[in-house]
């Protein structure tokens, strides 16, 4: 295509390497380091003291909150590698292959929910909220897709207009 002077333009690739990124990867590190805190600490106590369904559920629970910790912040530290060049897009490719961003829902109506500890429960849901921010801009820059494509030296109002034009099949 590169005869038709077309240059392709990618929005997730941009917001990847924005301050939007390193939002997130502050956040997600700093949630895997408050949780590991948290378990080692004030979590090992509580959960000594739950009623027996509700340890059990803790101790399943707590697996599936650090996996899902570690899943995520081994997404950020390749995409933080590929945005300081460390790592080419191919080699992030082959091992993000490796990473889970789904599939560790939670059952809040399990018997015993009710009785974990509040800040186990806390931790649970912003691990959930992190996992699909990170499973959406996951989405974003690795799906399978065309990529808008916007020929050179055109403004970008005809662009659009071009872009419009050619979804709805006008002339």
């Amino acid at each position: 295509m590169s005869e038709l002077g077309l240059n392709t333009i990618s929005f997730a690739g941009h917001a990847a390497s924005s301050a939007q990124f390193r939002a997130l990867y502050s956040e997600g590190m700093s949630l895997v380091e408050e949780t590991a805190g948290y378990l080692d600490g004030q979590g090992r106590a509580a959960s000594k003291v739950l009623p027996r369904m509700a340890s059990v559920l803790y101790a399943a629970e707590s697996m599936r909150l650090t996996t899902r910790l570690m899943q995520m912040a081994s997404w950020l530290l390749l995409q933080r590698a590929v945005n300081n060049g460390e790592m080419s897009r191919d080699q992030v490719l082959a091992e993000k292959n490796k990473v889970r961003l789904d599939g560790f829902n939670v059952d809040r109506s399990a018997p015993g929910w009710n009785d974990l500890p509040e800040a186990f429960r806390d931790l649970v849901e912003r691990s959930l909220r992190l996992q699909n921010r990170v499973a959406l801009l996951d989405r974003e820059i690795y799906r399978p897709t065309e990529p808008a494509m916007v020929p050179d030296n055109q403004n970008s109002v005809k662009a659009q207009l071009t872009l419009l034009q050619t979804a709805f099949g006008g002339n």
